[in-house]
């Protein structure tokens, strides 16, 4: 019995949102429609593991896979480990063409699950796997209004709450096809991806330059520390002062510093949460510059007597000795004073010299790359504390040393309140991007013209061809 055929009046009640299922009101001539009524939606190429392989060979055709999705954009070169399969395997309709928009649609990333990008070119050889979906829009609907809209929070969040499985995230080919998406006429869709687009590049120009920015605040951090510990930065303050250039001098750590390793905890015995009165600094809590005190633990009384000895005073400077961190330093600060130290990391104490200058010498790049080397053959990767007592030091006068490490406060706070500022301002770009797609999908760009006809005339015209 063959099938009955709808009336247009059918097709279009059943391509419309019933009102009480629209997520929000949005301009009179336009309308909530769903998905597969604009677009068709293809599965991807399945194959078994056999008919894979790295190499292309004749007639093969490379598989897309979720790497190659970005947001809003698909890269066919983003991933060396291609996959090529015959192309016997591959349908024509699974062949990438210019504006067809791919979808993540199998992953175990809730933060990439939905992910969708657009092709801007026509491929021959090029199809996508079976962990993705391709939508392609038909000829009356703007492709890169439909990318847009897959980029919004209003399509992530939706996609996000539907696509949970159990140990991986899925999405249905019916929560494309029955996804509610707000259609305008085609002019205003033209209209609104040429505003998303400008407002958009302006955005992406800023947050190129606020990036050079970024990209330049190790450098700029390095060319201070060396001026610093070259005599550079206090050139003027030495004339103002009467300093002589001679008062710099070339000595070993262990020439202005006594050398000591810290202890670990004896076998069998162990730390406690409760606060003992006396901290053990962990490796984990020396950071460069700074002691974390998240998560301290604690010696306990019966465990004192055998690691009391191996106390760091305010004013120590510490070097983590062992581990990811090896060479990260500070200055002991007044509420660990009398705390235990740790065995992966060594204490210079009784210092001949400011304690804050000799912490920020080592932290510089030029003592960072000499500790790298002192290690590179080391056992197991430890800065042993013969090798810590030969790290060399510039050493001005005391009184330098004071203004050198005034001047260095004043500027790396300076560089660090630039980056924290860049790092903002990327983050508010994100954001911005986020209430541009908000608005546009809400028709709320000022780019509607309320005199043209419904979007309902367009979504006829579609439904009849």
């Amino acid at each position: 019995m063959a099938k009955k055929q709808l009336t247009i009046e059918e097709k279009l009640q059943a391509a419309l949102v019933p009102v009480e299922e629209q997520p929000y009101k949005v301009p009179e001539n336009w309308c909530w429609v769903r998905l597969g009524t604009v677009a068709s939606l293809y599965r991807g190429v399945s194959y078994k593991k056999a008919d894979a392989h790295s190499i292309k060979k004749e007639n093969d055709c490379l598989i897309m896979r979720g790497g190659n999705i970005g947001e809003g954009y698909i890269d066919i070169d983003v991933d060396a480990d291609n996959v090529y399969v015959s192309s016997e395997l591959v349908n024509e309709e699974q062949l990438i063409k210019e504006n067809d928009i791919v979808i993540v649609a199998s992953t175990g990333s809730k933060k990439v699950i939905g992910r969708a990008g657009i092709s801007f070119a026509n491929y021959s050889n090029v199809a996508f796997g079976a962990f993705l979906m391709l939508v392609r829009p038909n000829g009356k609907t703007n492709a890169c209004f439909i990318d847009y809209y897959f980029q919004s929070e209003l399509y992530r969040n939706k996609i996000r709450n539907l696509a949970v499985g159990v140990n991986i995230n899925n999405i249905r080919a019916n929560y494309i096809t029955e996804l509610p998406i707000p259609f305008p006429t085609l002019n205003e869709q033209n209209r609104i991806v040429r505003c998303i687009e400008s407002l958009f590049a302006k955005l992406d120009e800023a947050k190129k330059k606020i990036q050079e920015v970024l990209d330049g605040a190790d450098l700029r951090r390095a060319a201070i520390l060396h001026q610093a510990f070259t005599g550079k930065l206090t050139e003027k303050w030495r004339r103002e002062n009467s300093v002589s250039d001679a008062g710099w001098q070339d000595v070993y750590i262990e020439d202005i510093a006594q050398v000591k390793g810290g202890k670990r905890v004896p076998k069998g015995m162990s730390l406690t949460v409760e606060n003992t009165g006396h901290p053990y600094i962990k490796a984990g809590n020396l950071k460069q510059g700074t002691v974390i005190s998240d998560n301290i633990m604690f010696v306990p009384d019966d465990v004192l007597p055998y690691i009391k000895k191996y106390t760091v005073n305010v004013g120590d400077v510490y070097i983590t000795n062992v581990g990811a961190c090896i060479g990260d330093c500070g200055v002991i600060p007044a509420e660990f004073d009398g705390a235990n130290l740790t065995e992966n990391a060594v204490k210079l104490t009784d210092l001949e010299c400011d304690s804050n200058y000799l912490a920020k010498y080592i932290a510089s790049e030029f003592v960072q790359v000499e500790i790298k080397t002192r290690i590179a053959s080391a056992t197991l990767g430890k800065l042993s504390i013969a090798n810590i007592k030969k790290i060399k030091v510039k050493l001005p006068t005391f009184s330098e040393q004071q203004e050198i490490v005034r001047l260095l406060d004043n500027l790396l706070s300076r560089e660090q309140s630039t980056v924290t500022a860049c790092e903002k301002a990327l983050a508010t770009i994100g954001v911005l991007k986020k209430s541009i797609l908000a608005r546009a999908f809400r028709g709320e760009l000022g780019t509607n013209d309320p005199s043209e006809a419904g979007a309902q005339e367009l979504l006829q015209e579609i439904l009849a061809s």
